[in-house]
Order: structure tokens, then sequence, then C-alpha cells
């Protein structure tokens, strides 16, 4: 196990009995709480209490307001789609936190909620610079990804599973489609029967005696 793993897993535990009581808002915690922002892009963790509990102690203490931090906090809240970890890491800043940066990344949250994958590569290729800190940021997108073609899709074309992933070699669709138990069928991948996914429920209704009474005197 690396230094850096196990640097993350001390600051995990260090960081949780920050997040005990009125301890959470205490403003002397956040250079530590930044700290392990900065492990969790490197190492590929996440603690979304921390990262909520960092954007809160800004809220208090604007004059402590770190972008860079943010912009990690909010790229490592996209990570984890389709959770709705970055709307609530947005809500919790205001107008004056909008910086150009935080603007792109909440930009790029918008089209990734409406599944507009293309144009989030394009973004992407654009502005590389953005995402380079975040370790696996590209890799928890595919799996978001492969999350909405698994409830979309019936079959899709290699070709297009491979724009959606982002222009990926062959190898790398074998893999993505290997990990998912989908099923190469030529030009075409098998990703499941829809109709099988559809759960029927049945209702039963229950009616009282005294609303029996009710609906025939009505009916007089």
């Amino acid at each position: 196990m690396s230094e850096t793993i196990l640097m993350a897993e001390a600051m995990k535990q260090t960081v949780a009995s920050m997040l005990r009581g009125i301890e959470r808002y205490n403003p002397d915690n956040l250079p530590t709480l930044e700290r392990y922002v900065e492990i969790q892009s490197l190492e590929n963790a996440y603690d979304l209490e921390a990262n909520l509990a960092i954007l809160k102690l800004y809220q208090f203490n604007p004059h402590l307001f770190n972008e860079d931090i943010t912009c990690q906090i909010l790229l490592k809240a996209l990570t984890n789609l389709p959770h709705t970890d970055f709307i609530m890491c947005k809500c919790l800043l205001n107008e004056t936190q909008m910086s150009d940066e935080i603007i792109q990344i909440i930009y790029l949250a918008d089209i990734l909620e409406q599944c507009e994958f293309q144009l989030f590569w394009t973004r992407i290729h654009i502005l590389p610079e953005l995402i380079q800190r975040i370790t696996g940021f590209l890799d928890s997108i595919r799996k978001f990804v492969c999350h909405v073609v698994g409830i979309t899709y019936q079959t899709i074309e290699r070709s297009n599973l491979a724009q959606l992933l982002g222009d990926v070699d062959d190898s790398t669709v074998n893999a993505w489609v290997k990990k998912y138990g989908w099923k190469n069928q030529g030009n075409l991948i098998f990703i499941a029967n829809q109709d099988e996914n559809i759960k029927t429920k049945n209702i039963n209704e229950k009616i009282d005696f005294e609303n029996v009474g009710a609906i025939m005197a009505s009916c007089h």
C-alpha cells in the first residue's frame, strides 16, 4: 500500500473526528480539510461529507474562500454521478464565488445531466488542464455514460458507444463492454432487454365500510 494511500486513510479518521459536533464549523480546521481534498484528488478517494463541510465553512468565512479547492470539490462531485452530490455542493456557493473556472465546471455538470456526452468530451479536450489533477476523472465519467447507456439502450452501435465514451479505441470499448457484461454482436453491442427491466406493481385499494356506505347513500 502506497504512502499516500496510507495518508488518505489516516486523514479520513482525523477528518471524521473534526466533523463531530461544533468542531464541524471551526475555521481552524480548514487547512487540514483542504489538504484532505487534495489527497482525494490524487488518490481517487472521495468524502462528500468532508467536502460539504468545507463549502459550508467558506459560507461562514468568505475571506477564507479557496477557489482551487472549491473547483476540486465540484469536480470530485461530478465523479459520483448519477448521485446528486454536485447539486448539493453547488447550492453552497454564492454569486461572489462564481469564477470563470467554477462556471466552466457548472456548465460541464449541466451538459452531463442532459446526457450531451459528445459535447462534454469536446469541452474537456479544449480545457484539459481543468481536470488534470483529478485522478480517475475521465473513467468516472465513462462509468456514468455506461450507466445511462445501460438504462436507455437495448442495442447500440459500437461506433456510437465509442463516441459516447470520448472517441475511445476498440480495446477501450471492449474493456467497458466486458465490465458491464454486455455482448458483442458484430458492429452492434447488445446491452439489455429493457422490457425485462420494467417491474410491474400490484396496487391494492382498501375502502372501509363507512366509505362504501357514504358512496351508496349518495347514489340514492
